[in-house]
């Protein structure tokens, strides 16, 4: 039986979980010639890798700093990538490679099953950051119906690109310099939360985010986060980097096999593998 070959991309690798998820998948489905590994590779390399890549390599998971330049890469584009401007998932058809970006299923399962957030038109919003993981954020929260959004970030004129995708969903964002912000006001009104930038960014203002009524941090490594542990201690709920991670897997397994993801086994999987940290 002719071996199916996948891997996740990115540097640095070594730290990826992707492998326990995907390996549990196709374990559970049966796909005994299915192999998923780690390559290290940079956005400046990941041009040639895609190029050298043989007939038996169904699909790559790609992580930073490779997003943007993956969705480069591709032949067609989903609408959600196209939104996002990067993917995080590659996978082979018949006419090419397909983009597509699976961090908006992660955010949206994050939030949803991990946060408790329930999509409704009037929720209000706030990002903090303006990466790729807020664009898919932004995408996503708007796929919940979210239409009012503020945007707090240390530089404002780095909002180009979420102000750009905003537009083009149809919602209102406002953008708020980090030094000038009142996070307690601001969390307190808000209904949902979505902090994307690192630790040590968050932590001094983790007890007024916390306020927020749906908290999703994106961070899983170090855990808990200061802002993760403000938010239990509220007794508020909290999605997490690893919920986003297992959502985000499910939509790449089933692309890459054409097959259901087996939820149960690759979430059972994750929890094992990180100290039954997953709810």
């Amino acid at each position: 039986m002719a071996s199916s070959k996948a891997s996740v991309v990115g540097k640095p690798i070594a730290h990826s979980l992707s492998p326990v998820l995907h390996s549990a998948a196709y374990e559970a489905l049966g796909l005994t010639e299915w192999t998923y590994s780690r390559i290290e590779a940079d956005d400046t390399e990941l041009p040639g890798l895609v190029a050298g890549l043989g007939p038996e390599w169904m699909g790559l998971s790609v992580t930073m700093p490779g997003k943007f330049a993956a969705l480069s890469l591709a032949d067609s584009v989903t609408d959600r990538a196209s939104l996002v401007g990067a993917a995080n998932t590659l996978v082979r058809t018949a006419d090419g490679w397909r983009a597509d970006c699976t961090d908006v299923d992660g955010v949206v399962g994050a939030l949803v099953h991990g946060g408790g957030f329930q999509a409704r038109p009037d929720a209000r919003a706030v990002l903090l950051g303006a990466g790729g993981t807020a664009l898919a954020a932004l995408v996503a929260l708007a796929s919940l119906e979210v239409s009012s959004f503020a945007l707090v970030l240390r530089d404002p004129a780095k909002s180009a690109d979420v102000s750009l995708c905003a537009e083009r969903l149809g919602v209102k964002v406002d953008v708020l310099r980090w030094a000038d912000t009142s996070f307690e006001e601001l969390a307190a009104d808000a209904d949902v939360l979505v902090s994307t930038v690192p630790g040590s960014v968050a932590d001094p203002y983790a007890e007024d985010l916390a306020r927020a009524s749906c908290v999703l941090d994106v961070i899983y490594h170090p855990w808990p986060t200061r802002l993760a542990s403000a938010v239990q201690a509220r007794g508020g709920r909290i999605g997490t980097g690893l919920d986003m991670l297992l959502y985000q897997a499910f939509g790449q397994v089933e692309q890459f096999t054409g097959r259901p993801a087996p939820r149960d086994e690759m979430r059972n999987a994750l929890s094992a593998a990180t100290g039954m940290r997953l709810a």
